[in-house]
């Protein structure tokens, strides 16, 4: 016989105790067990074949909560569609915590190095975990992103937006896993309050005209010869800290003399692409000084491999290391900010393009169309330039002032073929 709809009343499912079913409509009903534990439960018919459904206990779902879920599960069922299927996906559904462990794991053997795929993680558990860490990723909302970011958007922009990247990173995966339809990453940039750029500070370097100074301040300290040795090395590649200090022995090729037979080959550091932030290999053209700071380096090769080894075997130097060793000898500078200082000498002390400059920097051209064209890596200028740049570091300190134009014969000395 038909069952009424809305047969029950919420005092009567809070108060019923004898066992028994109790039908509501829909197929709803409530069933009471002999010792004293309640459900409720839909009987339903999925695709031919009669089912019952568990709809969770009264104590925590209401009669208007089991009825909603029962008339939205019997639509389902009319369209063809499974609501045991579908309930078995929503319960499969990972919180963003769980999906990002998982996005990490699955993107950690593509990251450079161990410590980028840590920092991964590292800012996530500090602002995004203890407040949507437990919520199902599918359910995650523009507004918590928001509260995520808010309180460090201006405070710690560069974290704000690393943090940012990173839930947009576990969001495109849920996307694809089918969990969700957006990424709420991307739609809250109206709604962040606007940065003052102005106050973003730019990593410190020294005036070009001070990087001998500063060179042989360190030859000169107590530090030690691989300190030494990489810290110079550096500043005359104009290379990245991770790029130089992380340098293998494979990665190097001194080049060959002239014979009467053959040309001469230069020295060459070609770094490959998975150590590069441009993800392509860059050769650095070395100029006689840094060959001989190389041929140096040999003496301390402990068999694994890298130029300048740190003191825990398999291990590089720090980054720390240099930067604690320049500012300790009185410079205020970063270490990345010598690639500045060679970038600002490049620009005010010589006429080479400003694309070898760029090309010597390794830095990615930003408009596609002229990347699509640019496709050679500009290496014999950048020798040149590169060998100049070693030329004015060898300079006595204040023979060419920086705010002083150069002479028009120096000029000519290092000018570009």
């Amino acid at each position: 016989m038909r069952k009424p709809e809305k047969a029950l009343t919420a005092k009567f499912v809070e108060g019923a105790r004898e066992p028994g079913k109790y039908f509501d409509g829909h197929g709803l009903f409530l069933r009471v067990q002999p010792n004293g534990a309640r459900q409720w439960v839909q009987r339903i018919i999925i695709r031919g074949k009669r089912s019952e459904l568990g709809l969770g206990n009264p104590a925590l779902v209401s009669l208007a909560e089991a009825r909603a879920k029962a008339l939205e599960n019997r639509k389902l069922a009319q369209a063809g569609g499974d609501p045991k299927q579908a309930k078995r996906e929503a319960e499969a559904v990972l919180t963003f915590e769980e999906a990002a462990r998982k996005v990490h794991a699955l993107h950690l053997p593509t990251w450079r190095n161990a410590k980028h795929g840590a920092q991964f993680l590292t800012t996530l558990e500090t602002y995004t975990f203890p407040r949507i860490g437990k919520t199902k990723v599918g359910e995650v909302t523009t507004a918590d992103v928001l509260a995520v970011l808010s309180p460090i958007w201006t405070e710690k922009p560069e974290t704000a937006a690393r943090v940012r990247q990173r839930i947009g990173t576990v969001m495109k995966w849920a996307v694809a896993q089918g969990w969700r339809q957006d990424n709420p990453a991307l739609s809250i940039t109206e709604a962040l309050p606007k940065r003052d750029k102005s106050k973003q500070e730019h990593r410190k370097a020294l005036p070009y005209a001070a990087v001998a100074d500063c060179i042989a301040a360190v030859q000169a300290s107590g530090a030690g010869v691989a300190s030494k040795l990489a810290f110079e090395f550096l500043v005359l590649t104009a290379t990245r800290s991770g790029e130089a200090r992380g340098a293998l022995w494979p990665e190097i090729d001194l080049g060959t003399p002239a014979t009467s037979a053959t040309p001469a080959t230069p020295a060459v550091w070609t770094i490959p692409a998975s150590r590069m932030k441009a993800k392509r290999d860059h050769r650095v053209p070395l100029s006689p000084r840094a060959v001989e700071i190389l041929k140096a380096a040999q003496a301390l090769d402990n068999g694994t491999g890298l130029v300048f080894p740190g003191t825990i075997k398999g291990k590089p130097l720090s980054d720390m290391t240099l930067s604690k060793l320049v500012k300790e000898l009185g410079f205020d500078a970063d270490v990345h900010g010598f690639r500045t200082s060679f970038r600002m000498w490049a620009q005010e002390r010589t006429n080479f393009p400003r694309e070898v400059a760029e090309a010597a920097l390794a830095h990615t051209i930003k408009d596609k169309a002229e990347a699509a064209y640019a496709r050679s890596d500009l290496f014999d200028k950048r020798r040149k330039m590169m060998d100049a740049w070693a030329a004015h570091l060898s300079l006595p300190s204040g023979t060419i002032a920086s705010n002083e134009p150069m002479p028009r014969k120096a000029l000519r000395t290092i000018k570009p073929l």
